[in-house]
């Protein structure tokens, strides 16, 4: 008996009889068909598409019955606007723009313009009573610029501590 002649592949042996014994068995398989393999298959569900949402923020408007704290952004929008046509607005000015945009004139409080000495106010205070709450704006040189802030009414039933002026006009 001979021995198997031997290949060499790499640094492994491996018997020239079992590499055409592997290579029968490969051919006579290539030619069974038998049932296909199943495929992987994807599934398309068709999802209805969403609405398109407006990104246009919602308008800022007045409250009617609300409180100052629901109503500061459209006060402060106000007061703003009113900055912008004159941007040294006095009381008046503000009082003026804040009836206009929707506020009752008999539910505001205003310091004066003036001092004691007829020189113009280093800053003034206007304010808006919405039921137990003030919306409160100050605008000035000593006050930085225009503030404004929601707060609860005084024990006086009043937003301003101090004195105020009548708003007779």
């Amino acid at each position: 008996m001979t021995p198997p002649v031997v290949r060499r592949t790499g640094s492994l042996a491996v018997p020239a009889t079992m590499l055409a014994a592997a290579a029968a068995v490969a051919l006579a398989l290539t030619g069974c068909t038998g049932a296909p393999a199943p495929t992987a298959s994807a599934t398309v569900v068709a999802s209805p598409t969403p609405a398109p949402t407006s990104t246009t923020p919602a308008a800022i408007a007045l409250v009617p019955g609300g409180t100052a704290t629901q109503n500061l952004p459209y006060f402060d929008q106000v007061n703003h606007a009113t900055l912008a046509k004159n941007p040294n607005a006095q009381g008046r000015d503000f009082i003026d723009g804040l009836v206009a945009a929707g506020f009752t004139k008999s539910d505001m409080q205003l310091t004066v313009d003036t001092t004691t000495i007829g020189l113009k106010a280093n800053s003034i205070q206007f304010s808006v009573r919405m039921g137990d709450t003030c919306l409160i704006g100050q605008n000035g040189a000593d006050a930085g610029g225009y503030w404004s802030e929601a707060t609860p009414v005084l024990s006086t039933g009043n937003c301003l501590i101090g004195q105020t002026r009548p708003i007779d006009w």
